[in-house]
């Protein structure tokens, strides 16, 4: 068994630590000729796949570097951003390399969330439990 990522939230929420066990996940390089057949978009500061499927790129996967410097958010090495870079026929062929994109600390808080909402309500639901099993039996037969 592989621990991935490590949280630990207070009793208010509170995300009060974080480590991620990161090993980047298959990744896939692939040079491309003008036009680029694959559909980007930006989502959430990163360049993501939002339409066409090959070769082991898949809808979702981030830019993560072209020509081999990696890129920085939305814009590549030198702060142009990827599209208006990628829209230019003069920089092709161009490789690019997708992959699963790091989660942000953004992402990471709204995880750590979701753990407490959902600690929450299963500690409701076993207090609800209790109360109807003191109440009598219930059920099926009953």
């Amino acid at each position: 068994m592989v621990i991935f990522s490590v949280y630990v939230v207070n009793k208010a929420g509170g995300l009060i630590y974080q480590y991620d066990n990161y090993v980047p996940r298959a990744e896939a390089e692939k040079t491309f000729s003008y036009p680029l057949d694959l559909v980007l978009k930006h989502h959430d500061e990163k360049v993501v796949v939002s339409f066409g499927q090959r070769d082991g790129i898949k809808v979702g996967h981030a830019v993560l570097s072209i020509n081999g410097v990696d890129v920085i958010g939305k814009n590549t090495a030198d702060g142009k951003d990827i599209l208006e870079y990628l829209k230019d026929s003069a920089n092709y062929p161009v490789s690019i390399r997708f992959g699963r994109a790091r989660l942000s600390s953004n992402e990471k808080l709204m995880l750590a969330s979701m753990f407490h909402s959902c600690e929450l309500f299963d500690q409701n639901l076993k207090s609800a439990l209790e109360v109807a099993e003191k109440a009598g039996n219930f059920g099926v037969g009953s």
